[in-house]
């Protein structure tokens, strides 16, 4: 992939029928910014409309086409750089807001029971009042007109309401997929085991293409799956052997085992870290004592 960012704003093809505009929040977190995607022709559909941004709004009604009009409007994940514009673009278009759900919706009763007993999220920006006007079942198709359909690919991980969408063989893949970074999985948001699963479960299909919604088209998606469970399995392995002489906590295990990360991003490492120390606490693989939490101090069974 290019390391060029494109110029925020700007209307760029990137398929018959599929184009782009990115929004201008470029970030550690959302490497250039947010991509918004204009599928179809003629009554078209909005993927991911971006952050609050005043600037963005215009540019995606700048950049559609004479005569064109937002047939609907889809939002992969209720993160604040993802959601927040949908809802005035349906005000400005009269389009409806189809996504899986709200910010809790789909989560998991160990990402619930962690939520009830007070553990919130690592600042990541979740937009909590998100709500779509029509929820999204996984496996659910969406006629877009010109005889194209876009298929609803429930794909939690990221977060628990995370949709991904297949036109044909290019999948739409929101935060779930990228190829600049691996994807931040920070509880009780965020599900590494359902991550994994929803990772397995892209890699049975057969996909030419997927596009990100931060960051340059991943042209190998076999191979970057492939990479992003292995990259997963490394640090499981990391943290057991982090933690074979001797109990420790998520402070601890992060600057053993995050060498090279920046001081600046060492938060988000910490969230990660609690991802697999709850993932490996469900396999019977850790223990953690008192009671499975961020300040806890884990041990290898």
């Amino acid at each position: 992939m290019t390391d060029t960012a494109p110029l925020p704003g700007t209307v760029v093809p990137l398929a018959p029928g599929i184009r782009r505009i990115l929004a201008p929040n470029p970030s550690p977190m959302t490497f250039w910014g947010t991509n918004t995607f204009v599928i179809g022709e003629g009554e078209v559909t909005l993927l991911d409309p971006g952050p609050a941004l005043p600037v963005h709004f215009n540019a995606i009604l700048a950049g559609l086409a004479p005569g064109e009009r937002v047939a609907r409007i889809l939002v992969s994940h209720a993160h604040l750089d993802h959601s927040p514009l949908a809802q005035p673009l349906a005000e400005a278009t009269g389009a409806r807001v189809l996504a899986f759900g709200g910010a809790t919706a789909g989560r998991s009763e160990v990402m619930a029971d962690l939520a009830a007993r007070g553990l919130t999220g690592g600042g990541e920006g979740v937009d909590t009042t998100f709500a779509p006007d029509e929820p999204l079942e996984d496996g659910e198709t969406i006629d877009i007109g010109g005889g194209l359909t876009l298929e609803a690919i429930w794909t939690p991980g990221h977060m628990s309401n995370h949709l991904s969408f297949a036109l044909g063989d290019t999948v739409f893949t929101g935060d779930h997929v990228m190829g600049w970074a691996s994807t931040l999985i920070s509880p009780p948001d965020g599900d590494l085991t359902a991550f994994l699963a929803s990772c397995a479960r892209l890699r049975t299909r057969t996909d030419r293409i997927f596009h990100p919604a931060h960051g340059a088209a991943v042209t190998d998606p076999a191979d970057r799956l492939d990479w992003l469970v292995a990259h997963r399995k490394a640090r499981e392995s990391a943290i057991l052997d982090a933690l074979a002489p001797r109990p420790s906590d998520i402070p601890t295990l992060t600057a053993r085992i995050y060498t090279d990360t920046p001081a600046t991003l060492l938060p988000a490492a910490e969230r990660n870290v609690f991802a697999h120390l709850i993932d490996l606490t469900t396999r019977g693989l850790v223990r953690p004592g008192p009671a499975l939490a961020p300040n806890a101090l884990f041990e290898r069974i």
